[in-house]
């Protein structure tokens, strides 16, 4: 039946005679049904204007930011903050958004925090160390001893030699905590491998700094992955487009490769900044830019340079008169 006969029968429906309400196709209930249905269709509002505006796009997506970088926040805190924006948005608004996009409360959404995340907050309390080698033009092989700040990516080449041991390596490690200073109490616990080079001396001058000492699991590069990739971008980018003759060679060559992986490369992790590069300053767009040469110009940096205006000549006092 269409809509107009279902009307017809609902508005007929006591007028019939009772001899033709005997062969009704349809039951009261039906009836019932389709007059409960034009009755909504009748005073239905206009499309656009029934109940409260949508939330706009922009409130969602900051209200979903705020849930994903604060764990611990529940509703009413949510509601805090965006009121503190400038947005009044009701507590039951900001959970109907979290539960339509599948986040959960604040408990159970702090509980379901990620190995990345944790290690991420941990990470200005963590050191990372480890030996690279180095294979000369004479076919000698060299030990290098660095140690990697895990917060702002810096790496410390400590020491190279051709027989590295424990003595060797522990006073590299008393030397590194005296060239750090008072930022040496920030570190809490140092990540190495289980090399016999790394002794009970070792772990004790650490100790000594109240840091601790986490060797990794054995035959688990990937549980100090910080420093393996270290290892893998100085090959790739120095060490192996090289010939190293020796010691001294390369001291001097790691030395200068520190120098600009510390201070004039961009990392990913840090959002395309170098680690000493103040994160508090934006670098403005200039018309010069001067390229400074790495290595012999193994490896570039750029440094934008500010163009001075040419100098007017100053008018002798016959000229001026």
């Amino acid at each position: 039946m269409s809509w107009a006969d279902r009307a017809m029968f609902s508005a007929l429906a006591r007028r019939l005679p009772h001899a033709l309400r005997r062969h009704r196709l349809v039951t009261p209930g039906t009836l019932l049904t389709w007059h409960r249905r034009l009755l909504r269709w009748k005073w239905r509002q206009p499309p656009g204007r029934s109940g409260r505006p949508p939330l706009p796009d922009e409130i969602v997506a900051l209200i979903l930011r705020l849930a994903e970088e604060n764990p611990t926040w529940g509703y009413v805190r949510i509601q805090g903050e965006l009121r503190r924006l400038g947005h009044r948005v009701a507590a039951a608004t900001v959970r109907r958004v979290l539960r339509r996009s599948g986040l959960p409360p604040a408990p159970q959404r702090a509980s379901q925090q990620t190995w990345r995340t944790f290690l991420r907050m941990q990470a200005h309390t963590l050191l990372a160390c480890d030996f690279m080698h180095v294979d000369t033009v004479f076919l000698k092989r060299l030990y290098v001893f660095f140690v990697m700040e895990i917060k702002t990516r810096r790496v410390h080449v400590l020491g190279i030699t051709a027989h590295p041991t424990g003595e060797w390596v522990a006073q590299l490690a008393r030397n590194l905590l005296m060239d750090l200073g008072d930022r040496a109490e920030r570190f809490r616990f140092l990540i190495r491998d289980r090399d016999a080079k790394f002794t009970a001396a070792f772990d004790a001058v650490f100790t000594g700094n109240d840091t601790t000492v986490i060797p990794t699991p054995p035959q688990s590069p990937r549980s100090n992955a910080f420093a393996e990739r270290w290892i893998r971008t100085a090959r790739a980018e120095c060490t192996n487009r090289l010939l190293i003759t020796g010691e001294r060679h390369l001291r001097t060559v790691l030395s200068e490769y520190a120098e600009h992986y510390n201070t004039g490369r961009a990392h990913r992790s840090l959002n395309l900044r170098a680690p000493d590069d103040d994160p508090n300053v934006i670098a403005l767009p200039t018309a010069a830019v001067r390229r400074r040469r790495v290595l012999g110009g193994l490896l570039n940096e750029y440094h934008a340079t500010t163009i001075r205006p040419p100098r007017r000549p100053q008018e002798s006092p016959s000229s001026a008169a």
